[in-house]
């Protein structure tokens, strides 16, 4: 599950962290490009030493870069991390954007509490922590099975007392 909890032990304070699920890693990056690669150039094979064989190639070297382009802009995209901390008096949610901008929302503990969008918001069963008169999102990028069980965590943590 792209979630996990810690706690650290000087301050007992429960830390989430939250990121998308990356279902390509580098080194299957480069695999992929590199057998789409080989297999765009397999059928140039019977064209080696003919003129059309240089009318073909930009357009396929363009579908290779077009895919590397669109894959690396993707994993860019899923360059995301929220951390949320909850000590004794205070709720801190701290999200990177895939730019390196830092959003944050800070509420004390006992206002705060989570609410679920079953079908209100911009995907099923949205997240959001409702405190301090604002209402911010957590965990949008998760599959809906992991933000149910995500909204199980944060109502068992925020009823504590």
């Amino acid at each position: 599950m792209p979630y996990d909890w810690i706690n650290t032990e000087d301050t007992a304070a429960p830390e989430l962290h939250l990121w998308p699920h990356q279902s390509l890693p580098p080194k299957g990056f480069a695999a992929f490009i590199s057998a789409t690669f080989a297999l765009i150039m397999i059928p140039l094979l019977p064209l080696l030493g003919s003129v059309v064989l240089w009318g073909i190639l930009p357009f396929l070297l363009l579908a290779v870069g077009g895919i590397w382009l669109a894959l690396q802009k993707s994993w860019r995209n899923g360059q995301i991390l929220e951390v949320l901390t909850v000590s004794d008096n205070e709720a801190h949610l701290m999200r990177r954007n895939p730019r390196g901008d830092v959003q944050e929302w800070r509420c004390n503990r006992y206002w705060a509490r989570p609410e679920m969008h079953d079908k209100d918001g911009p995907v099923p069963h949205y997240v959001t922590l409702i405190g301090e008169g604002r209402e911010v999102e957590i965990g949008a990028f998760l599959s809906e099975e992991e933000r149910v069980a995500l909204y199980d965590d944060l109502v068992r943590l925020f009823s504590r007392t």
